[in-house]
């Protein structure tokens, strides 16, 4: 994957970006130390290399509706790039799978899946199962509390290991 040539602004224009949301112009170069128009021309950049996807509010989800979060892990029975390509088009349909990441190692795929009750779920498994997506086998663990949910350090992760 290309990465794209950031310097210290952009990497303050990301940060103000990642920590506050969209903001205005003014308030977007008084937090990253630039005048506004060269700001909002380094955001448009950044924007155009597709550094930036979207804006979202982080929702207390857990005062909004009684959700059931549950991690899945998934193997396949098969792994050539049909399978995955099937079982991954069927999750990108399912707005109920919030996060889907591939793995190496002993299972194939790590999702997080959030819906309105246990039975829920079970129902969005069954029909999982019954679309023949190659399924071996399933691991559930459900989610008792939230320890930790966090956007990661991005000055840390460019600064590299510090311990």
């Amino acid at each position: 994957m290309k990465t794209t040539a950031l310097d210290a602004a952009d990497i303050r224009i990301l940060c103000a970006l990642q920590q506050h949301g969209q903001l205005s112009k003014s308030r977007l170069a008084d937090l990253v130390g630039l005048s506004p128009t060269p700001c909002w021309a380094r955001l448009a950049r950044l924007k155009k290399a597709g550094l930036v996807r979207g804006y979202h509010a982080d929702l207390a989800l857990d005062r909004i509706a009684d959700i059931s979060q549950v991690v899945v892990t998934v193997s396949l029975k098969s792994h050539r790039k049909a399978d995955f390509e099937r079982f991954e088009g069927y999750i990108n349909q399912l707005p109920e799978v919030t996060t889907c990441v591939a793995t190496g190692g002993g299972m194939d795929y790590v999702m997080t899946v959030l819906t309105t009750g246990l039975s829920a779920f079970q129902v969005l498994m069954e029909e999982m199962l019954a679309a023949e997506l190659g399924i071996d086998r399933y691991i559930t663990y459900i989610v008792t509390r939230e320890v930790k949910a966090a956007q990661p350090d991005l000055r840390r992760l460019l600064d590299g290991p510090k311990r």
